[in-house]
């Protein structure tokens, strides 16, 4: 049937990365079985088993060459992935026929192979974190000296500068990252487990040998860049793995939607922009319109990986006693998926970020309307030492201020409230202008930026050097 006659996933056609999407594919998984398979001979031929090389090099010769349709034949008779995937292996090497599988249980491949997608995975993602907490490093530097509003309750505040800001969407990736790391260094391998955890098909295979059954753990681990396995299990590794997993994943999202969310509120401010390509069209109806739609696009992918948690704590809730098979189907679908959304959302930061647009004019009008309320108490304490009144001066500037208000609402007016306050005697010989500097309301913004960058960003850059200066493009 034409593709275009069935439902395709969007975060395989439209968002993810060909690297993300290529990692849960069809080819990926069944291949990582072979491989698998593989080591599992090898190492039991080490040990000692009636294993030729000959079988050995017959199966590594086959491990890409996979026959879908073969297999797929194979499972409508058979009613079980694993086993017609066994079936399809043994019949392009049937010399090895007797040994492919030996002594496992399904979980042996399809486990260890998640586990292995998993790191990966994980590896992928954080490379794009280091690449989005570089960039918005970048940005931060650039414009660290920049005055702007602060907002809390998104009503206007003490300001802080543009730079000072985005540290703060820099700050929350690096603690998704910190995630990230702990998850890839606490990640182990299920190794040969068997059936129940047990491990009783190796120890019956060795003739009640327990060392070179603990030796074929160690050796199928290390095969596969483990150093560890999971000490016990019962058929499967511990679902609460997936579940941590998803869950770092979900915190990626919740800081991307924040910081989507961000850049769309400064964006309605005109502020802060995403890249405006030449020939794009913010809206089919209204020509003029510029909406920030990769921003909105984050939030979205944000938001479904959020979901995510979901069905991996609920399944990890469920798992009976040694295992049940109602994990099988959820897994296929969030574990690939929670990774895509967030592979779509790296992707968005990479390509928003370095092309962000700073409107320092429109930034520095919005401060000249409100910096007057805010700088009443220093212009008040500029009066007082001066030698007014503390009491006299702070009913002046509470009159002025609410006149200049009730002007700005009632009237859509300027803010006028500086000329109010040089007209009135208190205020004679104070130089307005000079305590109205923006520069002087910032606190230590621009050097907190220096040292958060110098201290926090620049050991990351040292430690990943080749996930910098990624730019990443967005097809549609």
């Amino acid at each position: 049937m034409d593709r275009h006659h069935t439902y395709e996933n969007p975060l395989i056609t439209r968002y993810a990365s060909r690297t993300m999407a290529t990692l849960w594919s069809a080819q990926r998984k069944h291949s990582t079985w072979r491989k698998l398979w593989v080591a599992l001979a090898e190492a039991e031929r080490e040990l000692g088993l009636n294993i030729s090389d000959a079988q050995i090099r017959d199966m590594k010769a086959k491990v890409e060459e996979i026959d879908f349709d073969a297999a797929r034949k194979h499972e409508k008779r058979l009613r079980h992935d694993v086993m017609a995937h066994v079936h399809a292996f043994g019949d392009v090497v049937p010399s090895a026929r007797p040994i492919i599988h030996l002594g496992a249980t399904s979980c042996y491949v399809t486990d260890n192979t998640d586990l292995i997608l998993i790191r990966e995975g994980l590896q992928h993602v954080r490379d794009g974190l280091v690449g989005a907490i570089d960039a918005l490093a970048t940005f931060a530097m650039r414009w660290k000296d920049l005055p702007c509003l602060g907002y809390t309750h998104f009503q206007p505040a003490q300001l802080v500068t543009v730079g000072k800001r985005a540290t703060l969407w820099c700050h929350e990736l690096m603690l998704d990252l910190d995630e990230v790391e702990h998850r890839l260094s606490t990640l182990k391998f299920l190794g040969v487990k068997g059936t129940t955890g047990t491990q009783a098909s190796f120890l019956a295979l060795f003739d009640g040998d327990h060392e070179k059954v603990e030796a074929l753990d160690r050796k199928v681990a290390e095969a596969f860049g483990f150093a560890e396995t999971y000490s016990v299990s019962g058929q499967t590794y511990s679902r609460k793995v997936d579940a941590h997993v998803v869950a770092t994943l979900a915190g990626i999202g919740e800081t991307a939607h924040r910081f989507g969310t961000d850049l769309r509120l400064l964006a309605h401010e005109r502020e802060i922009e995403e890249p405006f390509e030449a020939e794009q069209i913010g809206s089919s109806a209204m020509a003029y319109k510029r909406n920030p739609m990769r921003a909105e696009r984050m939030c979205s992918l944000a938001r479904f990986a959020m979901g995510m948690t979901a069905p991996a704590s609920q399944t990890a809730a469920t798992q009976w006693l040694e295992r049940t098979l109602d994990d099988s189907a959820v897994r296929r679908l969030f574990l690939p998926q929670a990774f895509m959304a967030i592979d779509a959302v790296l992707t968005l930061y990479l390509n928003v970020v370095p092309g962000m647009v700073v409107y320092p004019n429109v930034i520095a009008k919005h401060v000249a309307e409100e910096l007057p309320f805010m700088a009443t108490e220093n212009l008040m304490m500029a009066a007082v030492q001066a030698g007014g009144d503390r009491q006299d001066v702070h009913e002046r500037v509470r009159t002025h201020s609410h006149a200049a208000g009730a002007r700005i609402k009632g009237e859509g007016a300027t803010n006028d409230l500086l000329d109010r306050l040089r007209a009135d005697g208190a205020f004679a010989g104070i130089d307005i202008a000079a305590v109205m500097d923006p520069a002087n309301f910032v606190g230590r913004s621009p050097q907190q930026v220096e040292a958060f960058v110098a201290e926090q960003v620049e050991p990351i850059r040292r430690k990943y050097p080749a996930a910098l200066s990624q730019s990443r493009d967005v097809d549609v």
